[in-house]
């Protein structure tokens, strides 16, 4: 079917049911960041498949909507004559709702939008109205079947922590708000309470599931008892209640008088109003295991220390591969030799996200995806981005280098952009803070020297990293953008300042950093990062005199104990290649 065609059939279907237009999120009912195929319907009606967006069908017109970092891909993958582009910021989509739709009744699947998303699109003069079921899938005839995988056990020698305990420690949050059960609609929150993984939705190893905590710490999961194995279902032990997925609704019904917490931007809509019909008492809060889960225990720092190291090795190993081979191949065989390299170590149960490997121009584009036979040559004398991360056991990962393919000398303008880059990761990675600061206090700092020239990025500059689940977890963050959620220890986040020349040349470097004690004030006072990956800056990219005398006393330091700690987990050549990378700046 062709795009105009699938669109044509979408406002049939909105005529049957009654309604004017439609609004279309890009996500699932879990509202995560990364969808299974079954659930991809803003790609299948626009093209689009971004990780951030939204669609508005009406009767004469349509937008679709995404942010800065989809910009070039949203105008690639749309077609202009059946889609108007809009920034999600700057045009927001409740202003064109306001402009194009009043009077009118919109549709929306209230089991795909939350609280606080639904607040968002509306406006005066335009009637928001809730469907039972989602045109989308009323004609999307080729639509994939939901996932299936099934249901392991992440044992507490790498969570930290059995599930009973966490259980009662989350029961003890709710009993204290005076709340009688929670909703776990975060699929990454789910399985950190159960201690459970799985292979539902791409490049996070979770299961598509929702269940009900309640204050005794029992839970009711619903999920299909065939996904279960007999190990798992023991593991689980006999306080969490099975059902199939089809009796969440009557059992949210059996909840009246209760007061039951649900998450007004996690959790969907659906959940609200399922509850407050059914005469329960709706206690809009945040997710209680979203900080829990945050706070990395102590195994799970060693974990993510341990993935670290391997993790490095590996771009490290593909870094000297590209110095050798890679001028003449593509940006996803690159890609794909990365993925290689990671799959040597037993353990790697794939990407953490899919790949940015991008040349040349492309690396301008903050989230650009190579696709086969379109992608660019790495040639001699450019710019060669690539961002990447896995999934292991012990943790999750994702770095960033930006290197030089020479053999000429970079130009001045991109040797004295990258410098200012690097000089923005070292100084968050170096920062010292309050306890309990939140990331926008720190985000400045690494955009500061960028700033002096005139330069910026149009990017969070941090953001959370889970422990073998998302590579993007909240609630903290380090971005211009303020988040009243402070950093605490345990808390793992990414440096990764950039600078984009539309059309030219990208650059970003990004290392994960683990928030700990400062050795400063007061017991528990202040705090400081830890460095987790080790891999070489690309010196080629490097204005030694825009670097002041302890910054590059921490690019030694940082290059020596990447040359200690990787050296040995290489062969020869490639270790010989490391000594070179780690060298002294002259």
């Amino acid at each position: 079917m062709s795009p105009a065609g699938r669109v044509a059939r979408l406002r049939a279907e909105l005529s049957r049911l009654g309604v004017d237009g439609f609004v279309l999120p890009r996500g699932d009912e879990f509202l995560g960041e990364y969808v299974a195929p079954y659930a991809e319907r803003l790609a299948w009606l626009t093209g689009f498949t971004g990780s951030a967006g939204l669609a508005i069908v009406l009767p004469d017109r349509a937008a679709v909507f995404s942010d800065g970092r989809y910009t070039v891909q949203l105008a690639e993958q749309t077609d202009e004559t059946i889609w108007e582009r809009r920034h999600l910021i700057q045009s927001p989509p409740r202003e064109w709702l306001k402009a194009h739709a009043q009077g009118a009744r919109i549709g929306y699947d209230p089991r795909l939008v939350s609280e606080a998303g639904l607040d968002a699109l509306t406006v005066p003069g335009v009637e928001m109205v809730p469907l039972a079921e989602n045109p989308v899938d009323a004609v999307w005839d080729d639509r994939p079947a939901p996932p299936a995988s099934m249901v392991a056990a992440h044992p507490e020698s790498l969570s930290g922590e059995s599930s009973v305990s966490k259980r009662r420690r989350i029961a003890e949050i709710l009993r204290a708000a005076h709340e009688n059960a929670a909703l776990i609609a975060d699929t990454t929150a789910l399985a950190w309470l159960l201690n459970i993984r799985g292979d539902d939705v791409p490049h996070i190893p979770v299961v598509l599931a929702f269940a009900l905590l309640h204050d005794d710490a029992g839970v009711d999961l619903f999920l299909d008892e065939a996904r279960i194995p007999a190990a798992t279902r023991a593991f689980l032990g006999d306080d969490i209640r099975l059902h199939p997925p089809a009796a969440l609704a009557a059992i949210l019904a059996g909840l009246a008088g209760k007061t039951v917490r649900v998450d007004p931007n996690g959790g969907a809509l659906w959940f609200i109003r399922t509850l407050e019909a059914a005469g329960a008492t709706v206690s809009r809060a945040a997710d209680p295991c979203a900080l829990p889960k945050a706070r990395k225990n102590a195994v799970e720092q060693d974990g993510a220390r341990a993935v670290h190291l391997h993790d490095s090795a590996a771009l490290c190993r593909f870094l000297h591969f590209v110095s050798l081979h890679g001028v003449g191949l593509g940006e996803t065989a690159l890609a794909e030799r990365l993925d290689r390299f990671r799959a040597l170590h037993p353990a790697y149960r794939g990407e953490s996200f899919p790949a940015i490997s991008a040349v040349g121009p492309n690396a301008a584009l903050p989230h650009y995806r190579a696709v086969p036979g379109q992608d660019r040559l790495l040639t001699p004398d450019t710019i060669y981005l690539i961002d990447s991360g896995g999934q292991y056991p012990q943790g999750t990962t994702d770095v960033t280098r930006t290197i030089w393919t020479g053999p000429d000398p970079a130009p001045t303008m991109i040797r004295e952009a990258y410098t200012r880059v690097l000089k923005g990761n070292i100084a968050l990675n170096r920062a010292r803070f309050p306890s309990g600061a939140p990331g926008h206090r720190l985000d400045a700092l690494a955009r500061q020297f960028l700033w002096q020239d005139g330069l910026d990025y149009d990017h969070g500059t941090g953001h959370g990293i889970g422990s073998y689940l998302s590579v993007h977890e909240g609630p903290q963050n380090i971005s211009s953008v303020a988040r009243p959620v402070g950093l605490e220890p345990g808390m793992i986040v990414s440096d990764e300042p950039g600078y984009y020349e539309m059309g030219q040349y990208g650059i970003r470097l990004e290392n994960l950093l683990l928030v700990r004690p400062a050795p400063v004030g007061a017991p528990g006072r202040f705090l400081e990062f830890e460095t987790l990956g080790h891999v070489p800056f690309d010196r080629n990219l490097i204005v030694t005199d825009l670097l002041q005398p302890d910054e590059r006393a921490w690019l030694r330091a940082y290059h020596e104990r990447t040359l200690e700690m990787i050296g040995p987990l290489l062969d020869d050549a490639a270790r010989a290649w490391l000594e070179k990378a780690c060298a002294p700046l002259g």
